[in-house]
């Protein structure tokens, strides 16, 4: 448990007697009475009869417990809501901070729902689809942030330094914009930084929400996106957390799990592949130019017949000709389960 959370349920007891059971967000008990269980998945207030506790979950900074009062009713679903408001303000104070400071933290996830509705009010924000990106980029965080901010198209666009070299840039949807979608507005920002300020960014993209409040959400997307992207030696400057669903998926699966797909995939000789760079390097290349061999040959400088030699090599190791879409496919999973593991 962390220093804020101890702090606020030690505050609430001296001040109003009441007190307060605490485990973590898999439902481990970390201040509870002996024997004490909570429900797994907890979402909202709920009230166990048979327990005779009513449970709630709460945001302190980071972090996600589920809180528990002895007694179920009206009375102590009351309580919850009031507890939750008090402990996640507690532990935040982000109403008092300047508004890039207030923004930063409701970015990486350390408000509650109770303090981004205050900066909801307090800013005026507007009921309207949104969405975050990553800008990893060198030079002046202060220059970079300038920059970024001559690009907001309305005064709730904002660009806010986040920690070292990341930086973020919440973008709401306009109905009228001259941008296509959230890549090609990230695109337009990554040439800019690069035209004026001459600094190389790489730019992660969140998903679009309807509402602000998920819009941390989008900012751990477009974070993710970025750093996938660095782990997979991706092409190109812009890369949207649509493009790594697959790894996302596959990386919450439990690494043992990962191994044994892996194992099924490639048997014997053919773990050897992953190894080798050269024979990786010539087939992601092919993966990239859409399974065409004349444009792939052109770009690694190599003869078509080398380049049919490789691709023959990893057939016979695999059992996998990659010029068919489906076992193109499979060698994709291979390559980011080989990652993974």
């Amino acid at each position: 448990m962390n220093a804020e959370m101890r702090r606020a349920i030690r505050t609430i007891f001296e001040n109003t007697g009441i007190r307060i059971s605490v485990f973590s967000a898999d439902g481990r008990p970390l201040a509870a009475r002996g024997g004490m269980t909570a429900p797994c998945g907890l979402s909202g207030i709920v009230q166990d009869e048979e327990a005779g506790c009513t449970f709630f979950r709460v945001l302190c900074k980071s972090d996600q417990y589920i809180c528990a009062l002895d007694g179920t009713g009206e009375v102590q679903k009351n309580y919850a809501y009031l507890l939750t408001d008090m402990i996640e303000n507690a532990a935040t104070r982000a109403v008092n901070l300047p508004k890039n400071e207030f923004l930063k933290r409701i970015l990486l996830g350390e408000c509650g729902p109770a303090d981004v509705q205050k900066y909801r009010v307090k800013y005026s924000v507007p009921e309207q689809p949104c969405f975050a990106l990553s800008v990893s980029a060198g030079g002046k965080s202060s220059d970079v942030i300038a920059l970024l901010s001559q690009y907001a198209e309305n005064e709730f666009d904002c660009a806010v330094a986040v920690s070292g070299r990341e930086s973020a840039f919440v973008k709401f949807v306009e109905p009228d914009s001259e941008y296509q979608s959230s890549a090609d507005f990230a695109t337009f920002l990554a040439g800019s930084l690069l035209e004026e300020l001459g600094i190389s960014a790489h730019i992660g993209v969140g998903c679009t929400f309807r509402n602000f409040e998920d819009i941390s959400v989008s900012f751990r997307q477009a974070s993710s996106a970025l750093r996938m992207s660095s782990m997979f030696n991706a092409r190109g400057v812009v890369h949207t957390y649509r493009e790594f669903l697959l790894v996302k998926m596959l990386e919450d699966i439990p690494e043992a799990k990962l191994s044994e797909y892996l194992s099924t995939l490639l048997e014997g000789d053919a773990k050897e592949l992953l190894k080798d760079e050269e024979m990786l390097g010539t087939a992601e290349e092919f993966l990239q130019n859409s399974l065409n061999v004349s444009e792939t040959s052109r770009n690694l400088f190599m003869h078509r017949n080398t380049l049919m030699y490789r691709l023959d090599k990893i057939e016979r190791m695999t059992g996998l000709n990659l010029r068919k879409f489906s076992d193109a496919v499979t060698f994709r999973l291979i390559t980011i389960l080989g990652k993974l593991v």
